[in-house]
């Protein structure tokens, strides 16, 4: 199977340790600790020996811990560093291999993404409590801990490098720099690995 192509959608709040802005007088950086719902929108292109395949794929949803670092350059623009790892169930979904498979299911077992991405931010400056910002940038994800499942032989994902925009807002709770604030954050990532699976002794 190649061309597994795994479009991600990441969300979260939690708590964070610094206040969302900082003058340039102030501190520059801010560290968030969030909780984050990565729910993967997938599609993928199934071939044998170059041969398209009828089917899809389906991966699971997952709930983890994040860690984020923003430097603020000015009081509006900022870079933004996230890490975190995510572990994944994988299925082919719709399988056809004429003589061997009819709309099948295969277990492709699982696999730990590292997706660090980098994004440049604007954040709009307001006398509000409300600090909205959007971003862009760019993400490599790392794949690790394959596991076929139980019915290939063996399985390999190519790292990928692909976009990804945000849009979140900090809410400010004491005013104070270096203080509390809530956020929350959406970003949409673009992850388009190569996947290849060995079906050997299976087909």
């Amino acid at each position: 199977m190649k061309q597994l192509l795994l479009a991600t959608l990441v969300a979260g709040a939690t708590w964070v340790g610094t206040a969302p802005a900082a003058l340039a007088d102030e501190n520059p950086w801010m560290v968030r600790g969030r909780v984050i719902g990565v729910l993967p929108d997938e599609s993928g292109d199934l071939s044998v020996a170059g041969s398209r395949l009828a089917g899809d794929v389906d991966i699971s949803d997952q709930y983890v811990p994040e860690l984020d670092i923003t430097y603020f350059f000015t009081k509006n623009i900022a870079a933004e560093l996230i890490l975190g790892v995510t572990p994944h169930d994988v299925k082919a979904t719709g399988v056809t291999v004429p003589g061997a498979l009819d709309n099948a299911t295969i277990d492709l077992g699982d696999v730990t993404l590292l997706p660090p991405t980098l994004t440049v931010q604007y954040h709009f400056v307001n006398d509000s409590q409300w600090k909205p910002y959007v971003g862009a940038g760019v993400n490599a994800t790392f794949f690790f801990n394959e596991d076929e499942g139980p019915v290939a032989d063996g399985i390999d994902y190519d790292t990928s490098v692909g976009l990804a925009l945000q849009a979140g807002v900090d809410y400010d709770l004491d005013g104070e720099p270096g203080g509390w604030a809530v956020n929350a954050d959406i970003k949409k990532i673009w992850i388009n690995p190569d996947v290849t699976v060995d079906f050997t002794t299976a087909l």
